[in-house]
């Protein structure tokens, strides 16, 4: 039997599939079998999948990342499973690398890879997930030189775009959330894992090239933005318990007020607004994860890393923006 199944959701994304597919097969490590779930798509990629002969699951609406991806997990039966974009083009030894990272430890949940921009191979899309005290996530790295990213180490959680799991541990945390149907639940599922005591790892030897919302279609519209401020409610719900809640209620609050900020100077505060207030309404959907006093050196550790991951983000934020002005000085017409 293979170790690894790679599942690449798709809906309409047939103009990505052919190169997605075809660095898979010049993969150094070829223990692994493809499943293409497609969300209803329709743009010829289901006829394109059924010409190739490619494996494949067929479903019949758009159910989301969460929905696709667990249709795939379901289906799988080997130990790992890596999540991979359709928008995405590994590099030879990205399979290899990932493998070899996730079996130095049976702790470790997930690998995220060194995610580089498709169009501009100097920078950065993605070195792994964080979160924070204010309950903003981000991607780290994003926009940054990809050379600076080249040290492998812990983060919050791997981003589902191209991370290798271990399967059996959704049967102790559960799958990823379809109430998120997308954006965040990649978050959601590694900080499960973590209060169960795995960690997330980032392995910048596996490279993968990624062209980024690719089915979305923008980096920030009025779907991803409510989608987003919606599942956002639902992730500390979910996971904090009442008292950790509490606690953080203050520092989530301002980061509300902030990103309702941003979002309103780009056009997009009533999006925003709304998916905050469906998350409230609707909260009480969400599976709670149950706490138990043995996680509590858990949580503990998670509290700390929102901790540290709010200056992370400032730190981060605060060097793009510096960037940015730089380069306003030494080219006025940008």
């Amino acid at each position: 039997m293979k170790k690894i199944t790679i599942i690449i959701p798709n809906y309409n994304g047939l103009k990505f599939l052919p190169t997605c597919l075809e660095a898979l097969s010049h993969q150094t490590c070829q223990d692994f079998t493809v499943l293409v779930v497609d969300n209803g798509s329709e743009d010829g990629s289901g006829e394109w999948l059924k010409e190739q002969g490619i494996s494949a699951l067929f479903l019949p609406e758009n159910t989301g990342f969460s929905g696709a991806v667990n249709a795939g997990l379901q289906t799988a039966h080997t130990p790992y499973v890596i999540l991979l974009n359709n928008d995405t083009k590994a590099d030879p030894t990205y399979v290899e690398k990932l493998l070899k990272a996730i079996e130095r430890s049976p702790k470790i949940f997930s690998v995220s890879p060194k995610m580089i921009q498709m169009y501009h191979k100097d920078r950065m899309d993605d070195a792994g997930d964080m979160y924070s005290i204010m309950g903003w996530a981000y991607q780290r790295g994003v926009g940054q030189e990809v050379e600076r990213y080249n040290r492998p180490c812990h983060v919050f959680s791997a981003c589902a775009g191209a991370a290798i799991y271990r399967r059996e541990v959704f049967e102790n945390i559960g799958y990823f959330d379809e109430l998120h149907f997308a954006y965040l639940e990649d978050i959601d599922v590694g900080y499960r894992a973590k209060i169960e005591g795995y960690y997330n790892w980032y392995c910048p030897e596996a490279v993968v090239y990624h062209v980024g919302s690719g089915t979305s279609g923008s980096k920030y519209n009025p779907f991803k933005v409510r989608l987003a401020a919606r599942n956002n409610v639902y992730l500390n719900y979910k996971n904090m318990p009442w008292p950790q809640l509490l606690i953080n209620s203050m520092p989530i609050l301002a980061g509300i007020v902030g990103k309702y900020v941003f979002f309103r100077k780009i056009g997009f505060g009533k999006e925003y607004l709304a998916g905050v207030w469906e998350g409230i309404c609707t909260a009480h959907k969400a599976k709670k994860v149950p706490y138990r006093s043995e996680n509590l050196e858990n949580y503990l550790a998670i509290q700390w890393e929102l901790i540290v991951g709010a200056i992370l983000y400032i730190y981060e934020f605060s060097r793009r923006q510096m960037k940015k002005r730089s380069r306003k000085r030494e080219n006025p017409e940008i």
